[in-house]
């Protein structure tokens, strides 16, 4: 994969990294939590030729600044709002992924005049929204503990649920050296984020054209929780990657940019 060089924005106060590449409509990328930018590399190199492309390190992650511990997902899509507006970007398409998934719900909530389309990948409607509460509850307080540990446990406990069997080893290192570098306080933040939010009132109100992506075996956020978005948000297309896990974007990229670039340059037709 082409490296893109990261860049840096300067964000109510926080120092916030980010990629940018390519031209066109604005395509604007939000990873879940563990990962950052780098996560979105093939989106970056393989899209850039029709669209821009920006994927952020969100505050906590990367080589972003750690935002206060007060910070909530409100805080994020607000941060976020500030972010685009610093590297001037008004409405763009926008791709949220697991965490980065129910932020973008958060966003459209505060924010839905600045999207053109949204693409919801192996997300949530929140933990609370979609798990049943001892599974979230237990979740939260295992990702807590992890936070508290070394990288090394937290790598090992995490990772089998990234991916499908079949993804390859280089794959498995790649991610893991991501995760491996994950901060204690951004973590704890998004894993608290994920666990108490509950977007099930935000999403029969999403008036844009909304695309899930799923991967077939996500063992994260299974495909019931894309049936049950699905069912909610009006309209809404759901797109299942076969041999694909929770990070379907890294593990399936050609099939996940195949349905990313369809879906939003179908809109922008529109």
């Amino acid at each position: 994969m082409t490296s893109v060089a990261l860049r840096s924005a300067e964000v109510n106060g926080l120092s916030v990294s980010y990629r940018k590449t390519g031209q066109g409509a604005e395509l604007v990328l939000l990873h879940g939590f563990l990962c950052d930018s780098r996560c979105w590399m093939p989106q970056l190199s393989g899209m850039s030729d029709s669209f821009t492309v920006v994927a952020w390190d969100a505050p906590g992650a990367g080589a972003s600044s750690d935002p206060p511990d007060t910070f909530t997902t409100s805080d994020y899509a607000r941060c976020l709002a500030g972010f685009l507006d610093t590297i001037g970007i008004d409405r763009a398409h926008v791709v949220g992924l697991s965490w980065g998934g129910i932020l973008a719900q958060e966003f459209y909530r505060l924010y839905p005049e600045r999207l053109r389309c949204l693409v919801l990948a192996d997300t949530y409607a929140g933990w609370k929204g979609s798990l049943p509460e001892p599974v979230w509850k237990e979740r939260l307080a295992a990702c807590l503990a992890g936070a508290a540990g070394p990288p090394d446990a937290l790598v090992a406990k995490v990772m089998p649920s990234m991916f499908s069997d079949r993804a390859p080893e280089d794959l498995r290192a790649a991610l893991s050296s991501i995760i491996s570098e994950f901060h204690p306080a951004g973590f704890r933040l998004m894993a608290s984020s994920s666990a108490e939010m509950d977007t099930r009132d935000v999403l029969p109100r999403i008036e844009v054209p909304t695309l899930l992506l799923w991967g077939e075996e996500d063992p994260r956020s299974p495909i019931h929780v894309a049936e049950q978005l699905h069912a909610a948000i009006p309209g809404a297309e759901l797109a299942i990657i076969p041999s694909a896990g929770h990070v379907s974007n890294m593990e399936r990229p050609e099939a996940f940019n195949l349905h990313v670039r369809r879906f939003c340059t179908e809109h922008d037709a529109a």
